[in-house]
């Protein structure tokens, strides 16, 4: 009888537990339809391998900020009174809760582990601990940045692939057209707020807080204007934060573009977020991207966790800097290696800031005949500011490992004179750096101070030299190298950006050989031209005569990139570059008229290429070692393609150097030219060449040169006599063009001395 009638007892018990936890549950997530079964049948398969850990329990949550009303409710009025009486009410019920609690944990064994701390049974459970008040702030988890995959993310509903879970990520950015493979965000199925979209951290992780935009769309208006947050351990049992007793309703984006940043009102620990829309813009849907701030709790036996972390042994300045901090660290260097840096300004922005320059050479303020010069640029674009840091990263690293006796750091830093310019915008970079890593979004700060984009704010030199190509002028009457700037730009009221006109300056000053600028938001390098050929297109494949050579100089980057050649890595927005060894010529990208790379190409010596070193344009101040690990070979590795092709000193039969002299090689209709001194360097792949060596009033001459696969360009010398035809125009400048009365035997006499130098 006793245990018939236990039994009955426990079965009853069992019922009602049974009842109170589907109850919880409806309540909890809001009865979700039966089609959705087969998603949830998905989510049991793809998690069988996961770690379990028991539910949060729900605690409740305070703020300052009062719950949102949903569409076309008003909200409840509340006297001082009912606000006292809430909060004693909620007092007393965290006191039961707590008395209960260690009554409970009372009646169990405290175990400790092998370093004597404290684990308690049911340590999820333990309220107090997660959710005690504190103002920490996490870093972003990484959905901007990939760190967190595809797989972890997902969503009740989707309107199509191409709108899926994946796409909401923070800053992902669309098409150019509507129902193309890959959108501008997550767009719920459903337009009802029975939709969410959940992130899997993995791991049990503290969160504190969720950044929102809405859809990245040139045709549609569709953001969600405000939204619950829920968290759990299990993915079936869900607890909504709250505000006091009710569901804490957080304001969302008012347009689709600005991030919105909402910080959890104590920070939660659970290993899933969700982000359920309550209300969404009037004529728009459901659409969200997301970044959620958190930090992983310490656990090393977590698989996921030790094969995407990646750390770093240089002892490095890892975080961002504003202006004067960069300036700063810049003179911090100087001083660390005076005998090999020198820091100068190249001219000043809209604002009146400089545009510094460091210079890292064994000789530096100098040019060194047969040494040749390299730059590296970043910050065109002001939000793009991971550039900026790598190469503020890159000259204290240059300095460390020449003072501790790094032999390739010191053949480098001796056999090449190098230019960093850390930051072309400064206007445009303190405008992002206000607002900080994950709430400048997309553009702000891009633009120079008076809205011009400095990196395509160069002349058009490309329409002229193809044009003349056309009507069959080059090179008898345009030269297809050093195509003169139009006057109509260097005029006063031109619309050129301050920032442009001193990057002219600098480069028509310094005989630069090879360079490359930094940028940022993919994961690719990109290489001239950037301009279609066909007026009208947007994208084609627009090669110069040197494209073989640029290629091999883009995949020096990428492929000793840790990502850009991955073939299993996730794209950063709409392209996949990895099936392109992780480059691409720019014209065939898109089309950019006036690019910083074309001009180099065609107005000075210079060959230039576009590194977008990262997904994410302003990552966050803790991703930056990894980022630094990304990047740091493939910028000593590009440097280091300065010396490849063939390199020499152009002279007259006396031994002086001859400036401005012409090298062509045959078969590649873009020539070079020779510096102040004579030197010149010319970029070649391996091979054997033809080259011609021509000044204006000296007989040519050429050669053959091989260049080798080896590092280290090949020696090609040229000494070249005067015409005779100069030697007379020169005499008869010196006797001001008039008539020489002199025997024939005199002149030939005279004439032979002059050769001879006596």
């Amino acid at each position: 009888m006793f245990s018939t009638t236990r039994t009955g007892r426990c079965r009853s018990l069992l019922t009602l537990s049974l009842l109170g936890l589907l109850g919880s549950f409806v309540d909890v997530t809001r009865g979700h339809p039966a089609q959705d079964e087969d998603y949830y049948m998905q989510e049991l398969l793809s998690r069988e391998l996961y770690a379990r850990v028991p539910g949060p329990e729900d605690p409740a949550l305070f703020s300052s900020e009062a719950p949102v009303p949903r569409s076309g409710e008003r909200p409840s009025p509340k006297t001082k009174k009912d606000l006292k009486d809430q909060r004693e009410k909620a007092s007393q019920t965290d006191k039961m809760t707590s008395d209960a609690k260690t009554a409970k944990s009372g009646n169990k064994k405290v175990e400790k582990n092998k370093k004597g701390n404290l684990k308690t049974p049911n340590s999820i459970s333990e309220g107090e601990a997660h959710y005690k008040p504190t103002r920490e702030e996490c870093p972003p988890m990484g959905l901007e940045n990939l760190k967190i995959d595809d797989f972890q993310l997902h969503a009740s509903t989707m309107r199509r692939y191409g709108l899926g879970a994946h796409r909401g990520r923070l800053n992902i950015q669309a098409g150019l057209y509507e129902d193309e493979f890959y959108d501008g965000g997550w767009c719920a199925g459903r337009t009802d707020p029975l939709q969410w979209f959940e992130v899997d951290a993995r791991r049990l992780t503290k969160f504190t807080g969720v950044i929102t935009q809405g859809r990245s769309s040139l045709w549609s208006s569709d953001w969600v204007t405000s939204y619950k947050v829920l968290v759990s351990n299990d993915s079936h049992t869900w607890v909504t934060i709250k505000n006091g007793t009710e569901d804490m309703i957080f304001m969302g984006n008012k347009e689709k573009e600005i991030p919105v940043r909402n910080k959890l009102p104590v920070p939660v620990i659970a290993r899933y977020i969700r982000i359920n829309p309550w209300t969404w813009h009037s004529t728009g849907s459901i659409c969200m991207r997301v970044e959620i701030l958190g930090c992983p709790m310490p656990d090393p036996n977590n698989y996921y966790h030790r094969r995407n972390e990646v750390t770093t042994t240089d002892n490095l300045d890892f975080r961002h800097h504003n202006y004067k901090e960069m300036r700063q660290l810049m003179k911090v260097v100087n001083e660390m290696c005076p005998n090999i840096t020198r820091i100068y300004n190249i001219g000043k922005s809209h604002n009146g800031l400089k545009l510094y320059a460091i210079e890292i050479s064994d000789n530096p303020g100098e040019h060194e005949l047969g040494e040749p010069e390299f730059r590296y640029t970043a910050g065109s674009h002001g939000n793009e500011v991971l550039g900026r840091e790598l190469l503020l990263l890159l000259t204290q690293f240059m300095c460390q490992e020449y003072l501790s006796g790094n032999p390739r750091i010191r053949h480098l830093v001796e056999e090449t004179r190098i230019h960093l310019v850390p930051s072309i915008n400064p206007d445009g970079y303190e405008k992002a750096f206000e607002v900080g890593s994950e709430l400048a979004g997309w553009s702000l700060g891009r633009w120079s101070e008076d809205g011009l984009d400095i990196h395509h704010n160069f002349p058009d030199l490309n329409s002229i030299l193809w044009e003349a190509e056309a009507k069959k002028w080059v090179p008898r009457k345009v030269l297809n190298h050093h195509v003169p700037i139009p006057e109509w730009y260097q005029m006063k009221n031109a619309t050129v950006a301050m920032e442009t006109r001193a990057l002219i300056a600098w480069m028509e000053k310094n005989p630069f050989v090879l360079g490359g600028n930094l940028q940022g938001g993919e994961l690719v390098v990109t290489f001239p031209y950037d301009m279609t050929r066909v007026p009208g297109r947007t994208r084609e494949q627009s090669p110069t005569p040197d494209d073989h050579v640029f290629r091999w100089l883009a995949f020096s980057y990428a492929s000793t990139h840790r990502l850009m050649t991955a073939a299993g890595r996730r794209v950063c927005h709409t392209e996949d570059f990895a099936k392109e060894d992780g480059t691409i010529n720019g014209a065939s990208w898109h089309t950019a008229p006036g690019s910083m790379n074309d001009f180099s190409y065609l107005h000075t010596n210079c060959f230039e290429l576009s590194m977008y070193v990262g997904c994410d344009k302003f990552p966050h101040e803790s991703e930056l070692p990894e980022e630094w690990e990304n990047n740091r070979e493939s910028l000593l590795v590009f440097m280091e393609q300065v010396h490849r092709g063939i390199k020499g000193v152009v002279r007259d039969v006396h031994g002086r150097g001859i400036a401005n002299a012409t090298i062509s090689v045959e078969g590649i209709s873009h020539d070079i030219r020779t510096a102040a001194d004579g030197d010149y360097w010319r970029l070649l792949n391996p091979g054997e060449y033809k080259i011609l060596a021509k000044a204006p009033g000296y007989s040519p001459a050429s050669k053959v040169c091989e260049v080798g696969y080896d590092m280290g360009a090949t020696r090609c010398d040229f000494i070249i006599g005067r015409t005779n035809l100069s030697r007379i125009k020169e005499i008869m400048e010196k006797f001001g063009k008039q008539p020489i009365k002199l025997p024939v035997r005199q002149l030939q006499h005279r004439l032979r001395r002059r050769r001879l130098g006596t």
